[in-house]
């Protein structure tokens, strides 16, 4: 009976949307999905390019954005808003079969391509009339519903009315459920939990949407573009089986970069695409799932495509291009002296693992090419097509620093003879299926073997004289700021900078090539965000043991009597098992560090040593030193720590300034301790917040701010005391109060473009738009 009732129920459902479609189409005309896909583009006193985008960028696609976009509609370029938007959630904990691909300029190309896979329009597509322009547009609607009822300019929003968390139900109406949309949230208008645009961007917005969404050709690139265009598809298309190989790998590690020509004046950014044409042929896309996938063609081409859509600061990676990069590929790929005897083949036991796909390019040429731009190598673990960063993220300390191994050292024979081992090892990215998940003992079993041979060469070469020292970590060629990153995680995303931040980190990941390689292929190359949630729970859990290699390799420059105290720090209270596995591979290497330890703290003392070791290199933009406002107030701010301090938002934007300074921003980062980061849930338990600690650093540092603080100078000793006095929920609303602009803060966007306004003028190369999706209501 219940079965009957439901399935009467859905017809009832659907007979109602068939004939409220077919009132809409009685009224405003059939929809044409193809409208869109050959915009016109007459003289119009209002320009999308000049007048529109600017708004939509700064007001719209600063929560619309990436595939975390609310109802994937991304609203930082034409194509994302004529695409419209879909019900369907990339990001799902539930997916047991893959999901069809949607990345935008990707996966379809044109708009009616789009609604066969469910996206519905936000713009009309019905009579194109001036009225209907305007009545038959969901966005329009969501316009002028913000605009019919009264925002608060105070205050917090109502926890029941709205809902800001991440995997909150989305509603992402179409054109017949916008009556009801609007009955049932008339609050829920756009921007969605933010102050309404102005008169004057509203009016130019519905103008423009009135004059059927009009669109100007995209410029055209200059000579000295096409020039480097050419001269670089020309480098990765060379025809020898060496040239070959060299842009395959290649192309697996930069297709996700923001390519950009630093001989050239301007800046313009480009992505790496696979191509069935050659230079000088218009691009013909491979749309693949993975960069190694089978491109289904016998021959590939690798072309540079201009990048599309705003720049966003959560999947902004940019690369630069220059004739020095180019002699350092060729030295390392072209004229080395090594030989290909055959393409490798893109069955996925092969091109899912680069120790077999690439086993004939030299491991020092493979190395140097992820060493040449590590931060751009680590960030793609952050920004890649995890874009949110949960499956990296939850996996990782809040606070910890990153060096390398050096290229040279210990000789290349031992790098080799590791590589050669892992290709008997697996990655589990190739099935997506639920039975995957029984693979687990098998990956974890190849894991162990490998660790043990690697143990077994390490005690044979790291000893002795040659024993674990700082000669053996990559010093950057005494001029490659890459040798040195920090990262701090912020719960589900996190940020990669140059430099070794502060001065004692909660832990450190020392990486060899080996190491790096198989993070890349599981978080970057070989992850599928449109995957199972088999394929990503294995990702999770594999990237433990990626992360305790990491660790284990730092605790060898310990001395190996005070190894396991600081190791058992950094896993208080983790299961058994894991304990179990971490004793034991801490047993195999055997060996005493080279360095002459002078206290009983080995590892403060080794961040001072290794740090010391790196200066020549390291990145200080981020250090507290290059300002005109008071030192000490900014230290002391930087030294709270302990409980009150957890009740802090993970990332805020400080904006401090009087009369007689001009406004300056800094970023305060929440580090929030665990007990140890080894399991998959209940991240809260492991939570300790007494040992919480700040990082004040000048400028912007994180992607997604969680709240703003604007206040005097003379206002700091009264924010650093009242962080000092936090206890509760209700004192930090009452900090928030004071010095935070809510969301309800009629200042909010003006403060925003100042913020982003800075954020361009300091770091005109890294800048993107920060994401709001993350901005508290507190």
């Amino acid at each position: 009976m219940r079965k009957l009732l439901l399935c009467l129920l859905l017809l009832l459902l659907a007979g109602c949307a068939a004939y409220t479609r077919y009132q809409l189409d009685q009224q405003y005309g059939a929809a044409d999905p193809a409208r869109f896909d050959h915009p016109i583009s007459t003289a119009s006193a209002v320009s999308y390019r000049r007048d529109v985008k600017p708004i939509t960028d700064s007001r719209c696609a600063v929560c619309h954005g990436c595939f975390d976009a609310p109802c994937q509609l991304q609203m930082g370029s034409y194509e994302g808003i004529t695409r419209g938007a879909s019900k369907e959630k990339i990001y799902s904990d539930l997916r047991l079969s893959m999901m069809t691909p949607s990345r935008l300029f990707t996966d379809a190309q044109t708009n009616q391509q789009w609604r066969l896979r469910g996206f519905t329009p936000v713009l009309n597509e019905r009579q194109p009339d001036p009225a209907t322009n305007r009545e038959a547009s969901v966005m329009a609607k969501l316009l002028q519903l913000k605009k019919q009822h009264s925002f608060p300019k105070a205050g917090l929003l109502p926890a029941g009315r709205f809902d800001f968390s991440l995997y909150r139900d989305q509603a992402c109406p179409v054109l017949e459920e916008m009556a009801d949309y609007a009955k049932d949230h008339p609050e829920w208008g756009m921007p969605y939990g933010l102050p309404p645009l102005t008169d004057k961007e509203q009016q130019t917005l519905v103008r423009w949407l009135e004059a059927g969404a009009p669109v100007e050709a995209p410029p055209t690139l200059a000579k000295n573009q096409l020039d480097e265009v050419q001269q670089w598809e020309v480098f990765l298309n060379g025809d020898s089986l060496k040239a070959q190989l060299m842009a395959r790998y290649i192309y697996e590690h930069w297709f996700l970069a923001h390519l950009h020509f630093t001989d050239l004046p301007e800046t313009a950014f480009f992505e790496l695409v696979r191509s069935t044409t050659p230079p000088g042929q218009a691009i013909g896309l491979i749309a693949s799932r993975r960069p190694f996938d089978d491109p289904q063609v016998a021959r590939v081409y690798y072309r540079l495509r201009p990048l599309q859509g705003t720049v966003l600061s959560k999947t902004h990676l940019p690369y630069a291009l220059n004739a020095a990069r180019m002699q350092r590929l060729k030295g390392w790929f072209l004229d080395a002296p090594y030989t290909v005897t055959a393409l490798p083949s893109y069955t996925p036991e092969i091109a899912a693992n680069p120790f077999v796909a690439f086993a004939q390019l030299p491991v020092r040429s493979r190395y140097r090419l992820m060493l040449d731009e590590a931060q751009f190598t680590v960030m793609g673990f952050i920004k890649g097509p995890v874009c949110r960063g949960q499956v990296a993220i939850n996996v990782i300390n809040d606070y910890f620093w990153i060096g390398f191994a050096h290229p040279d050292n210990p000789d290349q024979n031992s790098q080799q003879l590791l590589t050669a081992a892992l290709q008997q090892t697996d990655l589990p990215i190739s099935d997506q299926s639920l039975g995957s998940v029984l693979k687990w003992r098998t990956y974890a079993a190849q894991e162990n073997q490998y660790l043990q041979a690697k143990s077994s060469l390490m005690n044979k070469v790291l000893s002795g004289q040659h024993a674990p020292n700082l000669s053996l970590l990559w010093d950057g060629d005494g001029t490659n700021a890459n040798a040195a990153l920090t990262v701090f995680r912020n719960f589900d995303n996190a940020s990669i900078v140059q430099g070794f931040i502060g001065e004692q980190p909660q832990t450190a990941m020392i990486i060899g090539y080996p190491l790096l390689e198989r993070i890349h292929y599981l978080l970057v190359a070989g992850f599928d965000v449109f995957g199972t949630v088999a394929h990503q729970l294995q990702a999770r859990l594999y990237m433990d043991f990626l992360r305790m290699e990491g660790e284990q390799n730092a605790l060898a420059f310990l001395p190996l009597s005070m190894r396991g105290a600081v190791q058992d720090k950094w896993y208080r209270n983790a299961p058994d098992a894991v304990l179990a596995h971490l004793h034991d591979k801490q047993r195999l290497y055997v060996q005493n560090t080279g360095i002459l330890y002078k206290t009983q703290e080995p590892w403060p003392e080794f961040t001072r040593l290794w740090k010391r070791h790196l200066s020549p290199v390291l990145d200080t933009r981020y250090e507290l030193t290059d300002t005109t406002l008071p030192l000490d107030l900014l230290k002391q701010l930087a030294a709270l720590k302990g409980k009150a301090v957890s009740y802090l938002p993970e990332t805020v934007f400080i904006t401090l300034s009087d009369a007689q300074h001009p406004a300056q921003h800094f970023t305060l980062i929440r580090n929030s301790a665990h007990s140890n980061v080894s399991e998959l849930f209940k991240e809260e338990d492991r939570r300790l917040p007494d040992e919480d600690t700040l990082t004040l650093v000048p400028g912007f540092l994180g992607a997604y701010p969680n709240a703003f603080y604007r206040l005097g100078v003379h206002q700091l000793p009264d924010l650093i005391n009242t962080i000092q006095h936090l206890n509760s929920e209700d004192s930090y609303t009452d900090l928030s109060a004071r010095f935070a602009i809510r969301r309800t803060n009629p200042q909010f966007w003006p403060h925003t473009d100042l913020l982003h306004a800075a954020y361009r003028k300091s770091f005109p190369i890294e800048a993107g738009l920060f994401d709001f999706n993350r901005f508290e209501n507190r």
